[in-house]
């Protein structure tokens, strides 16, 4: 595939990621996104002969650089700190997009997890990645309940995301953040 192929299948998972984030997979529709990418439809079957599903999981799949890129610049000598640092990040980008852009994958993994098994498998090695990384730092940092606490903070602060995007207030997370201090 060469730069301008390239380039046409990043902005289509691009326009995807963003939508399924605000939309959810079912909100999210195949015109939308042609027309956010500004690609023509044939672009869709010739980068993603498997439509929809295997779109909307390359989107999911790239969504987890987010979390990816905050913990690669987390200082995770201090893992309660980083978490916090974690947690404000997301506050940040969930207040200043309007209370749209929670978490890239939990939408979708509420929505099709028990009817598109090609989009939950995504879902769960995007999270599959973060516990591990988590895990990693935890035990690390001398945690021998490491793989039980990594499980407990992303639920934590996946549970706030999805409160603080409900009642659109940041105050679920700044719990979360003191909570996930108190854990570790």
């Amino acid at each position: 595939m060469g730069t301008k192929g390239a380039e046409t299948r990043q902005r289509m998972i691009e326009a995807t990621r963003s939508s399924i984030e605000r939309r959810g997979y079912f909100g999210t529709g195949l015109n939308q996104i042609l027309t956010d990418s500004e690609t023509p439809r044939g672009s869709l079957y010739f980068h993603f002969p498997g439509g929809k599903d295997e779109l909307v999981a390359a989107a999911v799949t790239q969504a987890c650089g987010l979390i990816d890129n905050a913990l690669d610049e987390a200082d995770f000598t201090d893992p309660a700190g980083a978490v916090a640092g974690l947690i404000a990040l997301l506050a940040d980008r969930l207040e200043a997009s309007g209370w749209e852009n929670g978490c890239p994958v939990a939408t979708v993994a509420l929505e099709i997890s028990g009817t598109n098994d090609t989009v939950r498998q995504a879902c769960a090695q995007v999270y599959s990645r973060w516990t591990e990384a988590i895990r990693i730092v935890l035990r690390a940092a001398g945690h021998r309940d490491a793989e039980d606490l990594a499980v407990a903070l992303l639920a934590l602060v996946e549970g706030a995301l999805l409160l603080a995007r409900t009642h659109r207030s940041r105050d679920p997370l700044d719990r979360a953040a003191r909570v996930a201090r108190t854990l570790l």
